[in-house]
């Protein structure tokens, strides 16, 4: 028996020698699999051993700047500060130096007022159990560098920030409609990082975000068990790309006078809302446009969100009239001196359709009746020598019924329904469709371009900040041509005889030179419940379209006002005559000038290049003209304004000569002329404020240097 047991011990020590050696092949043999295999159990061992020991961090590319077209800032980005206290005393390894808050109510006391917050509401957040730390609820976020810097000097213990960027509008709500705003908001993409992005909601911001926010770029490298980086390591680089500096073609000057004459309104006059936007008469640039009420881009205190010139059409009333008259001109069908019987007009349905004065006046003319807004009178027109087709034609002709295409979010294209007999007439005077402010003013800029339909715009160009490479640069679109010179010259003479002519219905708009032109509309306002017309004295909204000045134009203006107090003109007429004696004194028109014993003239600008300064001289002063000669040489190099330019014997010519040039006496100027001479003299230039020259950063008479930049500030010097 022993034998057996014996003899069976060895057996089993063989197969477990066996099994275990068998094993131990297997171990070896999947050791050698894993080492030549790159996938394990569809896991990617390289990826995974990278994944553990390598980390990405983003660079994130800074969003574009919005400027004005001389270069002031509207829109920028800049750093953002949270506010966090440590609140585990845990933190602190050093007593003498705590790193967490020590004294609460102290802490909260000295908070409050920098935060705008109660003391108890403080130190109800600085008194959560159980937490590392705190943060201040809103109003503890998007602090700026001067209150970080208040917080800072308080000194406290266990206070920090967590700084981030957002967008910031310095000069708040102008032209904040146009300009928009863009917020932060979270991206949740990566399961280990969260990260504020700034995404642009409205305006400006919202149409060229994509170009604004340029490309976040990264940077990948090993790190150690710390998370540093491993010296002598690779590193994988993409470098951010900065978001694209946007310019526009709004001058702020021009735009400060805007949102005073809507200033000035609001307090004086009662409305729903208030619009003008004002363009040059020659490219289509908008040089300004606003609506009352507006809003701080900063606070976002919207009370509505659509930007009137683009996103909200209305039926605009009687400056539909001039389209209408240029119509029939355009179809050889006008003729001024026929006439009728104003008053009432009684359709074949029997509907009557009245003047304002439903009395009239008597028979008169069309041309007249142009210049009094006499709704028969566009009726007459269209009974006897026109129809729907020719009409509709033509207004879409003018770019009604579509879209611009300027660069602006949420355009309208406004609508051109109208069929019948009744639909037909109305749509002549302005109702029963609807039009926006910016399809009026490309409208009218055949009547300042000899009849050629130019396009709005309303960015100037685009520019790489990095390279100072121009992306895109925009300048004047000519369309078609939509209308001959004779009418051009016919409309011309009619918007002047409406507003200089007494007792005509513009006539509330008359300036003293007579250089302001254009044509009055009020429009009912639809009942969306009934279908008809509200019949309110105040149930209107009122509007100008008009021409600067008339001799040599330089501004479109349109302005619309729903529901002015009373149903008056004046909030419009006066926001207006105010915009235009501004920008006449700045772009030295001088209308006010009349009102003095000089007598002025108007002339075309000589060229004096490479002529003698004496006999230069001697020419000017014949003419009676002021002059300023820089440097000392006997020959004009340059000149401002530049040949060909139209203007005023009271205004002045600069002659840049042919010897050391000095920095002129800017004071006084209008900025616009200070930065257009500065730049015939080769001299960088950037503004502070908006208006007249009061100082300038370096002293008249110093020697012009390669490279020099003069700082202008300016003051709005007249209301």
């Amino acid at each position: 028996m022993k034998k057996k047991t014996k003899q069976n011990t060895v057996k089993y020590s063989k197969l477990l020698i066996l099994f275990s050696l068998f094993l131990f092949v297997l171990m070896i043999g999947r050791v050698f699999q894993l080492s030549l295999s790159k996938e394990v159990d569809g896991t990617n061992l390289k990826e995974l051993a990278s994944r553990r020991t390598s980390t990405t961090n983003v660079l994130s590319a800074k969003r574009g700047t919005i400027l004005d077209k001389n270069g002031d800032e509207l829109a920028q980005t800049v750093s953002s500060y949270k506010l966090i206290a440590y609140l585990d005393s845990k933190r602190t390894t050093n007593k003498k130096k705590p790193q967490h808050v020590v004294d609460k109510e102290k802490t909260a006391e000295a908070l409050a007022p920098i935060l705008g917050m109660e003391k108890d509401e403080v130190l109800k957040y600085l008194s959560k159990e159980g937490v590392y730390q705190t943060e201040f609820g809103s109003k503890g976020k998007g602090l700026s560098e001067i209150v970080k810097s208040q917080i800072d000097d308080l000194d406290l213990p266990g206070l920090d920030f967590i700084e981030s960027y957002k967008r910031y509008y310095p000069k708040g709500n102008f032209a904040s409609y146009t300009i928009g705003y863009a917020v932060n908001k979270n991206n949740d993409e990566k399961d280990d990082e969260d990260k504020d992005i700034i995404f642009g909601e409205m305006g400006i911001e919202k149409y060229y975000d994509k170009i604004l926010k340029g490309e976040d770029g990264y940077v990948t490298y090993q790190k150690d068990l710390k998370g540093y980086k491993i010296a002598d390591t690779n590193e994988i680089r993409k470098d951010a790309i900065s978001g694209k500096n946007i310019y526009l073609t709004i001058d702020s000057n021009i735009q400060f006078f805007v949102e005073q004459a809507l200033k000035t309104a609001k307090d004086n006059f009662g409305y729903e809302w208030f619009h003008i936007t004002i363009a040059d008469a020659k490219t289509g640039a908008i040089l300004a446009t606003s609506t009352s009420p507006s809003f701080d881009p900063n606070k976002r205190d919207l009370t509505n969100y659509l930007d009137y010139m683009v996103s909200s059409p209305y039926e605009p009333g009687s400056t539909m009239k001039t389209f209408t008259y240029m119509a029939a001109m355009e179809n050889g069908v006008y003729n001024g001196a026929e006439t009728y019987n104003s008053g009432v007009y009684k359709t074949q349905d029997g509907t009557e359709i009245g003047d304002w004065n439903r009395n009239g006046w008597g028979v008169i003319s069309y041309d007249k009746g142009y210049a009094m807004s006499s709704n028969v009178g566009v009726i007459n027109i269209i009974n006897r020598h026109m129809n729907s087709v020719m009409l509709r034609q033509y207004f879409k002709k003018l770019g009604f019924g579509k879209k611009t295409g300027i660069s602006l979010p949420n355009e309208e294209r406004g609508s051109l329904n109208f069929k019948y007999e009744t639909e037909i007439y109305n749509a002549g005077f302005g109702q029963g469709i609807t039009t926006t402010p910016i399809q009026n003013i490309q409208a009218l800029t055949p009547l300042t371009n000899d009849g050629m339909l130019l396009k709005p715009y309303i960015v100037s160009k685009i520019v790489d900040p990095d390279t100072g490479e121009v992306i895109l640069n925009n300048k004047k679109d000519e369309i078609e041509r939509v209308a001959s010179s004779t009418t051009v010259q016919k409309m011309i003479q009619l918007m002047s005889d409406c507003v200089n002519g007494f007792g005509n219905t513009g006539s509330g708009y008359r300036i003293d030179s007579g250089e302001l032109i254009g044509k009055t509309g009020t429009a009912q306002i639809a009942d969306e419940k009934s279908g008809g017309y509200l019949n309110g004295k105040a149930d209107i909204i009122s509007s100008f379209s008009g021409v600067y000045p008339k001799s040599d134009p330089q501004i479109i203006i349109y302005a619309s006002v729903k529901r002015p107090s009373n149903g008056s003109q004046k909030p419009i007429s006066n926001a207006v005559k105010e915009i235009v004696a501004n920008i006449s004194k700045y772009y030295g028109n001088n209308d006010s000038a009349t009102e003095t014993s000089v007598k002025v003239s108007k002339y075309k600008v000589s060229s004096y290049i490479n002529k003698k300064v004496d006999s230069v001289k001697q020419s000017l002063d014949t003419a009676g003209v002021s002059y300023n000669i820089i440097g000392n040489g006997d020959k004009v190099i340059k000149q401002y304004p530049d040949a060909g330019s139209k203007m005023s014997n009271v205004d002045k010519v600069y002659l840049i000569t042919n010897d050391t040039m000095i920095v002129p006496d800017l004071n006084g100027l209008s900025s616009k002329v200070a930065i257009d001479l500065l730049k015939k003299l080769g001299v960088s230039v950037k503004t502070d404020g908006t208006g007249y020259v009061v100082a300038q950063s370096v002293s008249p008479g110093t020697v012009i240097a390669e490279g020099m930049e003069v700082t202008l500030s300016l003051s709005p010097k007249f209301q």
